[in-house]
C-alpha cells in the first residue's frame, strides 16, 4: 500500500491473494464468488479499512449504485417497513439508499428530486403520486427507473408497486357493516398531499352508498401530531353525529388518538363504538392496542421496488408496469 494514499482495490487484492476482478465481484455481486474466496476478500477489506471509490466506479460504469427515495413522512411507523425492505434488497446487491422526507408536499418532493438527480442515482422511488410538473419533467429527462409505491396510479411515471387504497377503504367499510354498525364515520388528515387518505375515504364512502347509507360522515383535522388529530377527529365526529357507532381512521396513529379520546369519554370499545385503523403498525397488534386494521405488505413493497430497479438496470424490465401486492383486513377486539 502506498504511504499517505487511499487504500486501493489493488491493495485489497494483494492482501487477499486474488485478482482485482475478484475483489470487484465480491463488492458488486458477492453471491457469484465462492464462500472461501469471498471470506478472504472481506477480511482484507476489514483489515485495510478499504472504502470503494464509488465516484470512479460511476465514471467507468455509468452507475452510481445509489437509489434515491422520496418519503412522504419520516416520522412514525408509516413507511418504516417499506424503507427496511427497500434498503435491505438494495444492499444485498451492492447499492445504497438515500432518503429525503417531503412532508406530503409536492413542492418539497420536487426539490428533493432535483437534489437526488444531481447525484446521478440508478433509480428513484416515490411514496406519492402527486407530483409537480417540474418534478415530472426532471424524472422523465433523467432516464432512470422511477417507481411509485403504496399506490397503483392508472398511468405511473415509470412503474408502480403497491395496492388499491380505494379498495382497502371499501373493504374496511364492509367489515364494519358486517359487524352490525350502521352509522360509521371516517377520520383522515386535511392535507392536499395526502392522496392515499382521500382514496381510502372514497372507497369507504362508495361501500356505504352501495349498502344504502347515503351520508359518509368524515372529519379531517389539519394540525398537530397524528395522534392529536385522531383525538380531535373523534371529538368533531361525535359533536356533529352523536349516534356514530363506528370509526375508520386513515392510519393506526390516528386510531390511537381516537381510541384514547373514546376512553376519556367513557365510551366502551367496541360495545359503544367500534374503531379501526390502517397500516397494522407494531403497536396495533395483539400485544398493543389489539386494533382492527388494514395490513399492508410494507416490506414486500420495498423489496419489489428495489428488485424492479435492479432488473431494469440489468436489462430485464418486467412485462407489467404495475405490481399489485394487495392488502388484508385484520379483525381484532376493537370491532
Amino acid at each position: 500500500m502506498a504511504e499517505g494514499g487511499w487504500v486501493t482495490m489493488g491493495d485489497v487484492a494483494a492482501r487477499a491473494g486474488v485478482s482485482k476482478i475478484t475483489v470487484s465481484r465480491v463488492l458488486r455481486d458477492p453471491d457469484k464468488v465462492r464462500d472461501e474466496t469471498r471470506a478472504k476478500v472481506q477480511a482484507a477489506i476489514a483489515d485495510l479499512g478499504y472504502v470503494p471509490d464509488e465516484a470512479a466506479g460511476g465514471l467507468s460504469s455509468r452507475r452510481s449504485r445509489i437509489v434515491g427515495a422520496m418519503i412522504s413522512t419520516l416520522a412514525g411507523s408509516t413507511f418504516a417497513s417499506t424503507v427496511d425492505g427497500l434498503g435491505a434488497r438494495l444492499r444485498a446487491h451492492g447499492h445504497q439508499l438515500l432518503l429525503a422526507g417531503t412532508d406530503y408536499s409536492p413542492a418539497k418532493e420536487a426539490e428533493a428530486v432535483a437534489a437526488m438527480l444531481g447525484r446521478r442515482p440508478d433509480g428513484i422511488v416515490l411514496t406519492s403520486t402527486a407530483h409537480t410538473d417540474d418534478a415530472r419533467r426532471m424524472l422523465a429527462a433523467a432516464r432512470v427507473p422511477v417507481v411509485e409505491i403504496w399506490e397503483l396510479p392508472a398511468d405511473p411515471i415509470g412503474f408502480a408497486v403497491g395496492f388499491s387504497n380505494r379498495d382497502a377503504g371499501a373493504a374496511m367499510a364492509r367489515h364494519l357493516l358486517a359487524s352490525g354498525r350502521r352509522q360509521p364515520a371516517f377520520i383522515g388528515i386535511a392535507s392536499e398531499g395526502d392522496r392515499r387518505g382521500r382514496l381510502r375515504y372514497d372507497g369507504f364512502a362508495e361501500a356505504l352508498s352501495a349498502a344504502g347509507i347515503a351520508e359518509a360522515r368524515a372529519a379531517a383535522p389539519s394540525a398537530g401530531s397524528h395522534t392529536a388529530r385522531g383525538a380531535r377527529g373523534l371529538t368533531a365526529v361525535l359533536e356533529r353525529w352523536p349516534d356514530t357507532d363506528a370509526v375508520f381512521c386513515a392510519s393506526d396513529a390516528l386510531a390511537l388518538g381516537a381510541l384514547s379520546e373514546a376512553r376519556r369519554r367513557g365510551l366502551r370499545v367496541p360495545d359503544d363504538l367500534a374503531l379501526a385503523g390502517f397500516g397494522d403498525f407494531e403497536f396495533a397488534g395483539p400485544d398493543g392496542l389489539d386494533l382492527t386494521t388494514v395490513r399492508i405488505p410494507g416490506v414486500a413493497i420495498g423489496e419489489g421496488a428495489a428488485q424492479l430497479i435492479l432488473d431494469v438496470n440489468a436489462g430485464a424490465p418486467p412485462r407489467d408496469r404495475t405490481l399489485d401486492l394487495g392488502f388484508e383486513v385484520i379483525a381484532r377486539s376493537t370491532t
